[in-house]
C-alpha cells in the first residue's frame, strides 16, 4: 500500500482539495452587508420550480444536475473573461469541481487557480468569486449542502447585482426533464448538460470500482455522512484518484460526454 493509503481519511481529503475557510475579513464584510439590509432567502423544497430549468447568468449559465432533500449539484458555464459576483453563502458548504477550462477563484484575501480535475471546498461564510481565464468557457460542478439556492449575498458584482436575490429568470428545457430516482428519497436527476458536453448518472460504488471509465471526471457520494460532517469525500479520477469507492454507496457520476 502507498503512504497515502495509511494516512487518516481526513488527511487524505485535505491533500486532494483546496480549502477556503472564512476569516476576520469575511466576518466583517458579512456583518456590514447584513447591517445594510442584505438578507438570504429559503428555498421551498416543494416549489420554486424555475430552479429546475436553465438559469441564464450575465457571465454564462447554470443548470441543476441533481437534487435531493440534503444536497444540490449544479453545472456552471462561465464564459471566457467573465466572472461570478463576489458572494457568500452564510449557511451552506460549497464544493467547486472543475470539469474543464482554466480559471481562478478570488476570496477577500487570496487567489486560487482552478483547472480540470481541481476541487475547492468553500466553507459557509467565505466570500468568493470565480473567473474564466480562457481560452473558452470554464465548466464547473457546484455541490452545495444543505440544499438552499437562496442562501446568497452578493458583495460586489461586475453586472450591478449587488445586494440582489437569486435570479427568477429561466429558460425552459423540456427535452431535459428532471427524472425522479426511485431508490433515493426525493431525488431528481438530469442526465446531461444542455449542450451535451457532460453526462450525469447515479452509480453504485461497486459499479464504479469494477467498471472504471476513461471519461469519468468526478464521483460525488450521495450518503448523509459527508453532509453531516462537512467533509464530502468526492472521488476525482480525472486527477488520477484511484481510491476505492465505498461499494455499498451510491454516487453521482460526472462524465465527459
Amino acid at each position: 500500500m502507498s503512504e497515502l493509503t495509511h494516512r487518516p481519511m481526513a488527511a487524505q481529503i485535505h491533500e486532494r482539495i483546496t480549502r477556503i475557510d472564512p476569516g476576520p475579513r469575511d466576518f466583517s464584510a458579512l456583518s456590514e452587508v447584513v447591517r445594510k439590509g442584505s438578507r438570504i432567502g429559503n428555498e421551498r423544497l416543494d416549489g420554486d420550480d424555475h430552479l429546475n430549468e436553465v438559469i441564464p447568468k450575465p457571465w454564462g449559465m447554470e443548470f441543476r444536475i441533481y437534487v435531493d432533500d440534503f444536497i444540490d449539484v449544479w453545472n456552471l458555464k462561465i464564459d471566457e473573461d467573465q466572472a461570478t459576483s463576489m458572494h457568500v453563502h452564510p449557511r451552506k458548504l460549497t464544493y467547486l469541481l472543475c470539469l474543464a477550462g482554466q480559471g481562478v477563484t478570488d476570496t477577500l484575501t487570496d487567489q486560487y487557480p482552478v483547472g480540470a480535475g481541481s476541487i475547492l471546498r468553500i466553507g459557509g461564510g467565505a466570500f468568493h468569486s470565480t473567473r474564466s481565464l480562457g481560452p473558452g468557457p470554464l465548466w464547473l460542478a457546484e455541490l452545495e449542502a444543505p440544499r438552499n439556492k437562496f442562501d446568497l449575498i452578493r458583495l460586489r458584482d461586475h453586472y450591478s447585482r449587488e445586494n440582489t436575490a437569486y435570479e427568477t429568470e429561466h429558460a425552459d428545457v423540456p427535452e431535459l426533464p428532471a427524472k425522479p430516482v426511485s431508490y433515493l428519497p426525493q431525488a431528481r436527476l438530469r442526465e446531461r448538460s444542455p449542450g451535451g458536453e457532460f453526462a450525469f448518472s447515479i452509480r453504485a460504488g461497486a459499479d464504479i470500482f469494477y467498471r472504471r471509465r476513461a471519461a469519468d471526471l468526478f464521483h460525488v457520494p450521495l450518503g448523509l455522512t459527508g453532509v453531516v460532517t462537512g467533509e464530502i469525500d468526492v472521488l476525482a479520477p480525472a486527477r488520477a484518484d484511484d481510491r476505492r469507492p465505498a461499494l455499498d454507496q451510491y454516487y453521482l457520476s460526472l462524465v465527459l460526454a
